[in-house]
């Protein structure tokens, strides 16, 4: 083997790693929730069965996303547990009247349009086949942010080589198109550009 050889695939080596190893974790910068939420414990204890019921499409088709305080104060008004997340939501956010601060996994860029509505209500997608199984959750994921685009990893999805991958891992046009592919649904560009 020759020197030229040698440090060419040397130089490739590094720049694999580099390239796949190195620059996601320099890509990406770690944030935390406002506070932990534990979706299983709320299901357990107040018997919440459905998404739905605290992520509801509102009656004009659209989703309201992320549950208003009052949807929260309906239970916690006063504490009613110990734990420092539920001080933390009362005393920092439902007491004072603020809504609390959540950073957003699935905001799309704004030439986006999504309808939870559409996919929920006239195709009976369960949340799952999108969201997995993040509603049995004991805590919060940890929030990635891409540095450059302002985008949740998951966006992008976990895996930056997109290889080995689960479908509701992902939020890219090539995502929706693969699952629309899978249901037999025709869209064109505009039916989710605007």
């Amino acid at each position: 083997m020759s020197r030229n050889t040698l440090v060419f695939g040397l130089g490739l080596a590094v720049a694999l790693v580099a390239g796949w190893v190195a620059f996601p974790r320099a890509l990406y910068v770690q944030r935390q929730q406002p506070l932990e939420f534990r979706h299983k414990t709320h299901a357990e204890k107040s018997g919440v069965a459905e998404c739905s019921e605290c992520h509801a499409v509102r009656e004009d088709g659209v989703f309201a996303g992320i549950p208003a305080m009052e949807k929260c104060a309906g239970c916690h008004s006063e504490r009613i547990g110990e734990s420092k997340a539920e001080a933390t939501l009362v005393d920092n956010f439902i007491k004072p009247g603020h809504e609390t601060p959540w950073l957003v996994y699935a905001r799309q860029p704004a030439n986006v349009w999504f309808s939870h509505a559409i996919h929920v209500k006239r195709a009976g997608l369960a949340c799952t086949e999108c969201h997995s199984t993040y509603g049995e959750s004991d805590q919060v994921r940890l929030y990635q942010v891409n540095r450059i685009s302002g985008y949740s990893r998951d966006i992008w999805g976990h895996s930056i080589s997109r290889l080995r991958r689960a479908a509701h891992e992902g939020m890219k046009m090539s995502d929706c198109e693969d699952c629309h592919r899978r249901h037999n649904v025709e869209m064109g560009c505009l039916g989710c550009h605007e």
